[in-house]
């Protein structure tokens, strides 16, 4: 009774925060002489987009009037004028002093491909003052802030193959450096010579100055064809210093020619041009020797008397005798040296790339041999696919004693989640409520998942890799493996009792959350138990039986949404960034937003619901991505997805995904192409508008009437006449291509009708140039008895400020999916950054009368949940992670927040660590 009582208090505590309706202050601001906690920062010009008519009078932001300007908004920033966060113009490198004596040293396997098998691994090698990190696929960020290891300190990263599956978290690391301190940090990157391929596409949405530190290497003359085997004879060497040597060898694959391609070739010779993204790089890092012992005993036989000379013998340096009339040379009081240890990170990405290997004339000197260079550890970056080949197994013993480790994606712990906090949460929601929160970890896939160690059993010198491995380099005493800091499996019934010993009450929340589905149909009156009325009497929203028509006789067969990321600005332990997948069943599916890990994240929730294959079949099914603006937050997971559907389909006849976004986004798309195929088509957003669509269905010219038609839409709605932003719209731009746009419009009317959907529309918000959001409207249906039924419609709002295009958009939507970025009490930073608080969103869906609101693209200032205003919750749920909501269980979404709420009650604070940074740079 003592459990019951305290969750009833819980339950009906009223809220602390007071809740201001952002419509009804406006008589107030005009009257007061402060500044209103409202009123815009950084406006400058009183007399444009922030007055009414041209008359001077300041507006209140969020007049709703249809012919009002929405001057709450930071103006600059959404012109694209707004460098106040910016990157420093030049980023400069991290110099430290390194130390040659180097106490530790190591390296770390992070994230075998993570847990999913999603991405490359990457390495991390350590040293007292330098760091550095192979390979920074998707998630790296993530796994980094989760494990404690500082971004900040990283000095060089590495690549050894430039594509998405190697560099898809490279540019978010970058723009999370940049924005470090007041003066922004920076890394070096390393990779091939098609690394000049990615940053060409990164400068469309990245500041020059957080990319100024690259250097490509192993470049060749176009017109010259090299072969496997005429590789240089020498690694090219990157970087020398008195702690490390580091050189690459380049592997390119062979590809020979047909007769008919020999012919045609200019240079008569049988191997193909290698493509962009084809090479691949094998690492070698050259520890310097350790000297020998000391002997003092010998240095006083020989006349030296203790002190500074002792020192310069130990350096190498030669002195002489203080006694005897000699030169001291270091051999003659040091014992034995013993070589430095020596690591090779090789990545064979294909067959084709063996011969490459295998002939690589630099790569003699490191084989098993009295006169060459003794290896320590072979990391193994290569598939399981050219491992387990007995011409690479063979290749292999030519290294004698190394230790071998088998990084490249092994599954020998893929069981266990390499984001423990982040499972940690989904375990606790899933017990709460099983409906919206599907039970995560991958403990069901043990026994489907094979590692390829078994392959190489009779050698203890050959292991797979685990999350967090290390092989220690400094102490030569500690040489060898550390799996001191590897993860071990916590189960759900652990995460589950600890729960329990921690909130009992938690066990009553999810009794009375199963009744909601239980009873779901039944009055209030049945719903709730007459013993416990008393303590849901504080929540109204369980009296409102209003059901829109569009949800009557719903199948759960239609739609799911499913959160797959709900965090703003960069990833952090709890909450990954945007993305949303629409799930249309058998009628396929969407993407709105594909932030970094994006795949990932599909994969975490796909593979423990639908085995291992799961995440792939939803990749396959896509009909289309849609992209709300150009910060990196929202789609550099696009790439990835695209590289891993056009590998998928290889082979089977399909046409291209359609990818609906910004302009600015084609440019990246068409830069990166030229490194990877995406195998796509691209339709600009504008293209998408009502006003697009009416002016294609009509047959307007698309470079005239289409422009004059939004742009009146737009003047009358959201941008005042004659500011700024009204010129944005009305300014041609590129012009279209009638001929190109017309087939891709086509096609795009063709997908949503294949999505069972009567229209896809983007509408323009206020965050950033080309901000748009999304509007889904689902095709009418008939019931048994004939009665046709209007579809749904759901509404997200991409990243923007509250504005009267948004409200009309979001009319009578069944849900609004809404950013809300801020709380109440940061209304001010929401402005300045072109947010939407808590509150603000609220009151959009109110204004609205959206049925359903969910709040979702937190600040990662708040890791679990947010800051709320508890008064006007009764149609809104806040979204986490991996939550799924089926369109049949709306009329439950906003019951359940209290008892999730409940999970939290101790937890409204940040804990991430010090390399996570709360400032949004001006790339997201």
């Amino acid at each position: 009774m003592a459990q019951l009582s305290n969750f009833r208090l819980f339950l009906s505590k009223p809220s602390t925060l007071h809740f201001r309706s952002i419509f009804s202050t406006v008589i107030a601001s005009s009257s007061s002489p402060r500044r209103h906690r409202n009123a815009p920062l950084h406006l400058t010009r009183r007399n444009n987009s922030n007055t009414r008519g041209g008359r001077g009078r300041t507006t209140h932001p969020m007049e709703l009037d249809k012919n009002a300007s929405s001057a709450g908004f930071n103006k600059r920033r959404a012109e694209g004028r707004d460098n106040s966060d910016a990157p420093k113009k030049d980023l400069q490198l991290k110099h430290r002093k390194v130390n040659p004596v180097n106490t530790i040293a190591y390296l770390q396997i992070l994230g075998t491909g993570m847990d999913t098998q999603d991405t490359s691994p990457s390495v991390y090698l350590f040293f007292d003052k330098q760091r550095f990190i192979f390979n920074a696929g998707e998630g790296l960020q993530r796994f980094c802030t989760e494990h404690k290891i500082k971004l900040s300190k990283i000095d060089h990263i590495f690549l050894t193959r430039v594509c998405s599956e190697t560099a898809g978290g490279l540019p978010g690391l970058l723009l999370t450096l940049a924005g470090m301190g007041e003066e922004g940090m920076c890394v070096k990157i390393w990779g091939p010579s098609d690394l000049k391929f990615l940053v060409d596409a990164m400068r469309s949405f990245i500041p020059n100055a957080a990319m100024v530190h690259t250097k490509s290497f192993g470049g060749t003359d176009d017109t010259t064809v090299l072969t496997g085997c005429k590789l240089l004879d020498n690694p090219i060497v990157l970087i020398e210093n008195e702690v490390v040597k580091i050189s690459a060898i380049i592997l390119r694959p062979h590809h020979p020619m047909t007769p008919s391609e020999t012919l045609n070739s200019p240079n008569g010779k049988n191997q193909a041009a290698a493509k962009p993204g084809d090479m691949s790089v094998v690492y070698i890092c050259e520890l310097p020797e350790i000297k020998g012992k000391f002997d003092q005993d010998k240095a006083k036989a020989l006349g030296l008397k203790p002190g500074p000379k002792y020192r310069e013998l130990q350096f190498g340096n030669s002195v002489q005798s203080d006694r005897l009339n000699i030169t001291v040379h270091p051999s003659d009081v040091l014992g034995p040296s013993v070589p430095g240890p020596i690591v090779l990170l090789v990545d064979c990405p294909t067959k084709s790339h063996l011969e490459s290997l295998f002939s690589a004339q630099s790569l003699a000197n490191y084989y098993d041999q009295e006169a060459g260079k003794s290896v320590t550890c072979v990391i193994h970056l290569s598939p399981a696919s050219v491992v387990s080949s007995s011409d690479y197994q063979k290749w292999m013993k030519k290294f004698g004693s190394a230790q071998h480790i088998m990084a490249g994606h092994e599954k020998k712990n893929v069981e266990i989640p390499i984001l423990k906090a982040s499972a940690r949460i989904a375990s606790r929601l899933n017990y709460v409520c099983p409906q919206f929160f599907p039970a995560p970890g991958f403990s069901s896939l043990s026994s489907a998942l094979a590692s390829s160690e078994g392959s190489f059993s009779e050698s203890s010198k050959v292991i797979s890799a685990e999350n967090l491995l290390k092989f220690t380099l400094r102490p030569y005493a500690r040489l060898g493996l550390d799996r001191s800091g590897t993860p071990t499996t916590v189960t759900s019934t652990q995460i589950i009792d600890e729960l329990l010993s921690e909130i009992p009450e938690v066990v009553e929340a999810a009794h009375h959350v199963s009744q909601l589905w239980q009873q779901a149909n039944q009055t209030k009156e049945d719903l709730v138990p007459a013993a416990d009325r008393n303590m849901m009497i504080e929540e109204p929203w369980l009296c409102d039986s209003t059901v829109p028509s569009c949800l009557e006789n719903i199948r759960r067969d239609d739609l799911e949404i499913v959160l797959l990321g709900t965090g703003s600005s960069q990833p952090s332990k709890y909450r990954n960034v945007s993305s949303i997948y629409i799930n249309l069943f058998s009628k396929g599916g969407l993407l709105l937003d594909c932030g970094e890990g994006t795949l990932g994240q599909l994969k975490r929730r796909h593979v423990h619901l639908y085995g291992v294959s799961g995440a792939d079949d939803v990749v396959r099914a896509l009909r289309c991505i849609w992209i709300s603006h150009i910060h990196a937050d929202h789609h550099t997971g696009l790439a990835r997805i695209l590289a891993l559907r056009r590998e998928l389909l290889k082979g089977v006849p399909h046409e291209p995904v359609l990818v609906v976004g910004p302009r600015q986004l084609k440019r990246y798309l068409d830069a990166y192409q030229r490194l990877e195929d995406l195998d796509m088509l691209f339709l600009d957003c504008k293209h998408t508008t009502a006003a697009s669509l009416d002016a294609f269905e009509d047959g307007c010219d698309l470079n005239n009437n289409n422009r004059e038609v939004s742009a009146s839409k737009v003047d009358s709605t959201l941008f005042a006449k004659g500011s700024r932003m009204q010129s944005l719209w009305k300014r041609p731009g590129s012009p279209v291509d009638k001929d190109a746009v017309s087939p891709i419009l086509e096609r795009f009317r063709g997908v949503i009708q294949e999505a069972g959907l009567k229209s896809l529309v983007s509408f323009p918000v206020v965050h950033c140039p080309q901000a748009f959001g999304v509007v889904l409207k689902a095709a009418e249906r008939t019931s048994t008895a004939g009665k046709v039924i209007p579809g749904w419609k759901v509404v997200y709002s991409g990243d923007t400020r509250p504005c009267p295009e948004l409200v009309e958009a979001s009319r009578d939507a069944t849900v609004l999916i809404h950013e809300a970025t801020f709380e109440e009490a940061m209304v001010e930073e929401a402005i300045a950054k072109n947010h939407s608080t808590t509150n603000e969103a609220i009151e959009m869906g109110n204004s609205a009368d959206a049925y359903r609101i969910i709040l979702t693209h937190f600040s990662q200032r708040y890791p679990k949940i947010p800051v709320l205003d508890e008064a006007n919750m009764h149609k809104t749920c806040v979204a986490f992670d991996m939550m799924s909501v089926n369109v049949a269980d709306l009329p439950v979404l906003p019951k359940v927040l209290p008892y999730l709420k409940l999970l939290f009650r101790n937890e409204m604070i940040v804990d991430e660590s010090d390399d996570v940074v709360d400032a949004v740079t001006a790339a997201y």
